[in-house]
Order: structure tokens, then C-alpha cells, then sequence
């Protein structure tokens, strides 16, 4: 990755992606989770303030070191176990039916083979699991979706091979997922172009 994504990028990423006004969006899509979860795309943390009581326990897939250093005050300060996991949501290192329920927050956006990563996902699942999910990708209009594909080449230069295009909805489901809840809108405060959200839940069919 280079210095720019081992040390740099990790620490860019804490501060564009720990702004106040993604606190009520992380709020949401953890409402529910319980039990043992997987999060993949665990970052610096910044969704550990936000687990419900009812979590047991976490394991978390990050690649980058300097994610998991600055993840660290914020797992001190949880009473929920946190252990770093894995290092590839596209080859997660658990067995069939682990966990009960999955999170993945502005993550899907960057993993290389997205679509392997949430057949891991729903692999490791148990039956009635649940995936909880917030995510940027492909805008609801015309519009919006020819200024990300304009801006796209750069955003992946810039951000780790962030695309601002994918079909998030379109790609949960061809993963075997049956979506259960789901709200489409653009993020208050973001451009449209990088603020069009997906927040939902999944099954595995």
C-alpha cells in the first residue's frame, strides 16, 4: 500500500469518517445488532461508542494497523469485547454459521471483490443472521451519478480505491441477501456525489 495508505490514508479516514454528523447514521444501523458480530471495515473504531447492550462481543476484520492504534482508546472505553480478527473481508478467517449478526459501515465501497466479501459475510452467518449496513454508492438520479462517474477515477486515487458507483442494494442481493429494511438518501452536509447512502438490514436467503 505505501506510506500514503499504510500511515496516512488510516489517519485521513478517522477524521473525514468520525464527523459529528455521521454519529446519528452509526446509531441507526447498530440498533439492533446483538449477540456475537462480525464488523468488517473496522477502521479506527469509530462504531464502538455505538453498540447496544445486547452485543456480546465483536470481531473485527481491519487491514491497517494505524486503524487499529487509534480504534484503541475507543475499545478501552467499551464494555463490549472487541478483538481484531482478520485482515481481509474478502477471505474472512472464521467457520460456517458463526456469528448472529454482521455490520458493515462505509466499507463495501473500497474492498477490491466486493461481492466475495459479502459471500463471506453471509457465509459466516448464522441462519436468521442479520447484516446491518450503511454505505455510499451509485446515486438515485441521472444527475448525481454523472458527477460520480467523473469523479471516481480520483476518489480511488485519493481515498484507497474508494468507488463512489457501486450498485450497493443491487449487490447485497446478488450475494444472497433478501434486504428487510432500507432507506435510500443523500447525507446531510456531504455532496451529493459522495453523500448518496444506503442504511438497511439483510437475511441470508
Amino acid at each position: 500500500m505505501g506510506l500514503y495508505g499504510e500511515h496516512v490514508l488510516p489517519r485521513i479516514i478517522d477524521v473525514a469518517c468520525g464527523i459529528k454528523a455521521t454519529d446519528p447514521l452509526r446509531q441507526r444501523v447498530c440498533d439492533g445488532l446483538a449477540g456475537d458480530v462480525v464488523e468488517i471495515g473496522f477502521g479506527s473504531g469509530l462504531n464502538v461508542p455505538f453498540y447496544p447492550a445486547a452485543v456480546t462481543g465483536v470481531a473485527a476484520v481491519e487491514p491497517a494497523d494505524v486503524g487499529w492504534k487509534l480504534a484503541r482508546a475507543r475499545i478501552e472505553a467499551t464494555s463490549v469485547p472487541v478483538r481484531r480478527s482478520g485482515l481481509d473481508g474478502q477471505s474472512l478467517p472464521f467457520e460456517d454459521d458463526r456469528f448472529d449478526a454482521a455490520l458493515s459501515t462505509w466499507t463495501l465501497c473500497t474492498i477490491p471483490d466486493v461481492a466475495a466479501a459479502l459471500r463471506e459475510v453471509r457465509r459466516v452467518l448464522k441462519p436468521g443472521g442479520t447484516l446491518h449496513f450503511v454505505e455510499h454508492g451509485l446515486a438515485p438520479d441521472e444527475q448525481v451519478r454523472r458527477w460520480q462517474r467523473r469523479v471516481e477515477p480520483l476518489q480511488k486515487r485519493l481515498f484507497g480505491g474508494c468507488h463512489l458507483t457501486r450498485p450497493i442494494v443491487d449487490l447485497v442481493t446478488a450475494a444472497g441477501f433478501t434486504i428487510t429494511e432500507l432507506d435510500v438518501f443523500y447525507e446531510d452536509g456531504a455532496p451529493k456525489f459522495v453523500g448518496a447512502a444506503s442504511l438497511g438490514t439483510a437475511v441470508p436467503r
